[in-house]
């Protein structure tokens, strides 16, 4: 009885100041509203990612070039590939060296560079893969028009490209394209096929790269002898770890590496990316949310400052409560349910706003082409409520005991 008594004076109180209770329930609002945002944002962009990830094959495994001294996963080791520091260790003789495994399938090696593209008036800077032919038995990629090139013209040095639906577009519009000719650098290559739209992977638009055979990348374009990672198809994914381990030993001794902190190559299965790359998110998801708090407590702040505003407007009230035998638990109650209320309020139509802002998001994102899914966290609804009602409780928890203490004699003589 005492309960809906306190919860009924609570809501006289609130509807009595209309403005004053919106504004206050708008920090909270917004601050719930950040947190559903975040939690389906990050699982979303978790899902993207690793879809993504898994589109370059789950039953693969990739060794790639890496900063010795630093782990693949590191700020130093990705700071240093961005300043330009380049590993030219790693050989496609490494790439045969993995092939030849027993639980190898089938591997490619890949070198990425960027070269001026012209074709009759239109010049470009595009993106060049070098590739080993056998990476479109292994990549999702499929040839639309033409062919793609063979091992024996990548072994001669032939001059001829595959170029992605992006950059025909660029180039030649609606025109037939196989058998033209494109520049790339200082050489005229042939174009041999197109490859079908593929849309875009972990940030990297597909349709906008020409694809080369590695050699006379190396040679004829950019004048190196290394490549950059090496893709390998594995037979069994059940020895996926087994198989990382031996190509790590394998290429430590191809490399003359006997201190495992010197490597200059990481040997990484899917399995392993895609943990690195929900840790990845993880972090960012926590450091968002982290962010969010702030703004809750902002929220917080400001209910402890509407209710003891509110405390002062009704010392009167509290006064004559007391003296007519109301107990200082009762006057505590009513108060700490006048902040709870505002705070619950806040946060059911923060979460409304929540689950409506990520809707739409999804549907814009998908719109766009990104397979962005509208993803509920179950948790996320359980910590907006939790997180509500809490700060409900601490931040009029102070004011609540300042109007529970009044001395009623002081409080009825009170002027506001």
């Amino acid at each position: 009885m005492q309960l809906l008594s306190s919860i009924k004076i609570a809501y006289k109180a609130l509807t009595t100041h209309k403005l004053r209770s919106f504004l206050t329930i708008l920090g909270i609002v917004i601050g719930i509203t950040s947190v559903i945002l975040v939690f389906s944002a990050g699982e979303a962009m978790k899902g993207l990612v690793l879809t993504q990830i898994e589109s370059w094959g789950s039953d693969t495994i990739e060794v790639e070039v890496k900063m010795p001294n630093t782990s693949q996963a590191s700020m130093e080791n990705a700071t240093n590939f961005m300043m330009g520091v380049s590993i030219t260790t790693l050989k496609e003789s490494d790439a045969q060296a993995v092939k030849d495994h027993p639980n190898i399938s089938d591997a490619y090696s890949a070198i990425i560079g960027q070269s001026m593209v012209t074709y009759a008036d239109e010049s470009k800077m595009m993106q060049l893969w070098g590739v080993s032919a056998s990476f479109i038995d292994m990549d999702s990629s499929e040839v639309g028009e033409g062919r793609f090139f063979t091992n024996d013209e990548d072994k001669s040095l032939a001059k001829v490209a595959v170029i992605g639906s992006g950059v025909k577009e660029k180039f030649f519009g609606d025109q037939e394209v196989v058998g033209k000719f494109i520049k790339i650098g200082k050489n005229n290559f042939k174009v041999i096929g197109v490859i079908k739209e593929r849309g875009e992977i972990m940030y990297m638009n597909m349709d906008d790269f020409i694809y080369i055979p590695l050699k006379p990348l190396q040679k004829l374009v950019m004048g190196v002898d290394h490549v950059m990672f090496i893709l390998a198809k594995l037979k069994d994914m059940d020895l996926a770890e087994a198989t990382a381990e031996d190509l790590t030993l394998m290429m430590r001794d191809r490399h003359n590496i006997t201190d495992p902190n010197k490597d200059d190559f990481a040997v990484i299965t899917m399995a392993e990316a895609m943990e690195i790359w929900g840790s990845i998110m993880g972090g960012i998801t926590l450091l968002l949310m982290a962010i969010v708090a702030v703004s809750l407590i902002v929220g917080g702040v400001g209910i402890m400052n509407i209710m003891f505003v509110s405390v002062t407007e009704r010392t009167s009230e509290i006064g004559l409560r007391k003296a007519l035998g109301a107990s200082q638990s009762k006057i505590l109650s009513q108060f700490l349910w006048e902040a709870v209320a505002l705070t619950f309020i806040g946060g059911v139509i923060g979460i409304i706003f929540g689950l409506l802002i990520s809707f739409l998001t999804s549907l814009g994102a998908k719109s766009q082409g990104f397979d962005w899914a509208f993803v509920i966290n179950p948790l996320s609804l359980v910590i907006a409520v939790g997180a509500s009602v809490v700060i409900g409780l601490i931040f009029g928890l102070l004011p609540a005991r300042r109007a529970a203490k009044m001395d009623p004699i002081e409080a009825l003589q009170y002027e506001y």
